[in-house]
């Protein structure tokens, strides 16, 4: 479904995702366990040292994430996941989540996210994924 531009179960939830939406953050490509999502640094994003706070990095690379194992169709939520920062952001950068589906198997899946401003590798996303029943 990427591949061919098509609607996911990603996009529908990516529809109801207030705080993805209200950080600015973009849905650029979503389908067959893998996604892009962008987000341009804002000046409320810095933290006290004028750089770009980890945790909106973070929550970038997580929304990446959750587009990725969710574009397979079943509702598909966090179970744990970890980020490395290697370089600092700054205010005006336009960041680009990169997340590909590792393994999936049962329930579980573990999904990569690689974050970059430019060619520039700015931080490293590892999530572990769940498989839910929606009552």
């Amino acid at each position: 479904m990427a591949g061919d531009g098509g609607r996911t179960a990603a996009h529908d939830m990516f529809d109801a995702d207030v705080a993805s939406k209200g950080l600015g953050i973009e849905l650029v490509s979503a389908g067959d366990g893998a996604a892009v999502a962008r987000m341009r640094v804002t000046p409320a994003m810095l933290n006290g040292h004028a750089i770009g706070h980890g945790g909106f990095v973070f929550l970038l690379a997580d929304t990446a994430f959750a587009l990725a194992c969710n574009s397979h169709g079943p509702a598909t939520v966090a179970a744990g996941g970890e980020i490395s920062f290697l370089r600092p952001v700054r205010e005006g950068d336009v960041l680009e989540a990169y997340a590909t589906e590792r393994v999936r198997h049962g329930r579980s899946g573990i999904y990569d996210v690689t974050v970059r401003r430019g060619d520039e590798v700015v931080a490293e996303f590892r999530g572990r994924s769940r498989t839910i029943a929606r009552d």
